[in-house]
């Protein structure tokens, strides 16, 4: 090839990047980069009407904030990936709560066993919905919008006639209410990025056994070095005010390990297939009804876990438990982080991104005075727009062949 031509076929291809990266972007394939922007945005604006927006102290709360919110919406992600939909999660997460709360300031159950009944109940729950809505055919929407009514009834039924149920044990307000040193933090930083370094270069090196291509040094080095990035940011915030919280390491514990379930094992795969074609998942032998069964039990068991934290936040657990703007919050967040109502597209790591997105336009504005009508219209509209761009997407992928 000519000296010309060459340099013909790399302007070619200098154009083309930009041009494909703004095709991925609209496909989704981007989503998180998409969402990133996003966040970097919502922050910057906070920051400016607020100086006090980007403070340790706010970041912290901020990620206080949103962990039991983050948890619910690791069970809808997995609801979304299915192409349903949970409208009990905020209702199942106050019975949860107050079922845990009874146990062991009335009752005298020792905090764990009151937490574990409290997420065996979740659990449960989840799973009589998965088998009503897979058995008899009966719309999700149908079916969790019942449970959304029967499950608040059921919490004022366990909390009786107090209402309120104050919760004092340390073992479960510590859930919220333990910071760890900065030492403990240099230690469980230093952790996670070799970890992930390790997992990176196992993964590097299994598919150049294979015979397949594996990812560029460049590449990985910028993966491991983002990674790195943010971990020890995140660290230096947590450690200038009071230490890294252990809510938000439970949190990424779960966003983690559900989003290896969902992506490196055969049921997330069945997952995944039955929220893109259930009749094609069918034919080629999944269990379609026992995925929908086990997801809608993750998304109950979640939503427990996720009521556990926001009482333990709250010292308390009342008749307003799981309800207010939690149910919103907890599927807005996913959707507008790139998880497709329609099933089959996804990440759990959206839960958290969501959470993030959502958690910071209702701190910032809380942080500006604004009104509660401000604040619901704001979120309402970045939901309809996260969709509008969800539907687009797809309409793209369709017409260019694309799942």
């Amino acid at each position: 090839m000519s000296e010309a031509a060459t340099t013909t076929a790399h302007s070619e291809e200098s154009l083309a990047r930009p041009q494909e990266t703004i095709r991925r972007l609209i496909q989704g394939d981007l989503a998180s980069l998409r969402v990133l922007i996003g966040l970097a945005l919502i922050w910057a604006i906070f920051q400016f009407e607020n100086d006090r927006f980007l403070s340790a102290q706010n970041l912290t709360n901020l990620m206080l904030q949103i962990a039991a919110t983050g948890l619910i919406s690791i069970g809808v992600v997995y609801v979304l990936l299915l192409g349903e939909i949970d409208l009990s999660v905020g209702a199942v997460s106050g019975l949860a709560a107050a079922v845990m709360a009874v146990l062991n300031v009335k009752h005298g159950w020792d905090p764990y066993l009151a937490i574990a009944a409290a997420v065996a109940v979740g659990m449960a729950i989840g799973v009589l919905q998965g088998f009503l809505f897979s058995r008899f055919g009966i719309p999700s929407f149908v079916v969790t919008l019942a449970g959304l009514l029967a499950w608040q009834g059921a919490l004022l039924q366990v909390l009786g006639s107090t209402g309120s149920i104050n919760l004092n044990d340390p073992k479960i307000t510590g859930l919220t209410e333990t910071f760890y040193s900065d030492t403990v933090g240099w230690i469980m930083a230093v952790a996670v990025i070799g970890s992930y370094g390790g997992l990176l270069l196992l993964g590097h090196r299994r598919r150049v056994t294979a015979g397949l291509d594996g990812e560029s040094v460049a590449r990985l080095g910028l993966r491991f070095g983002a990674v790195a990035v943010v971990t020890i940011a995140a660290l230096l915030v947590f450690n200038s005010y009071e230490g890294v919280p252990l809510a938000v390491l439970i949190l990424l514990a779960f966003v983690v390990g559900m989003e290896y379930v969902v992506k490196r094992t055969s049921f997330g795969r069945h997952v995944f297939a039955v929220g893109g074609n259930a009749e094609a998942a069918r034919r080629a032998g999944i269990r379609v009804n026992g995925i929908r069964v086990a997801v809608f039990g993750i998304a109950g068991t979640m939503a427990a876990i996720g009521g556990i934290m926001a009482a333990s936040r709250l010292f308390a657990v009342n008749q307003n438990s799981g309800g207010n703007e939690l149910l919103l919050l907890a599927i807005a967040g996913p959707v507008i982080a790139g998880t497709s109502l329609f099933g089959g597209r996804g990440s759990v790591w959206t839960a958290l991104t969501g959470a993030l997105v959502i958690g910071s336009i209702s701190n910032g504005m809380d942080l500006l005075a604004l009104s509660s009508a401000v604040k619901f219209m704001v979120t309402g509209g970045v939901l309809l727009l996260a969709v509008l761009v969800d539907a687009i997407a797809r309409n793209q992928r369709s017409q260019t062949g694309r799942v």
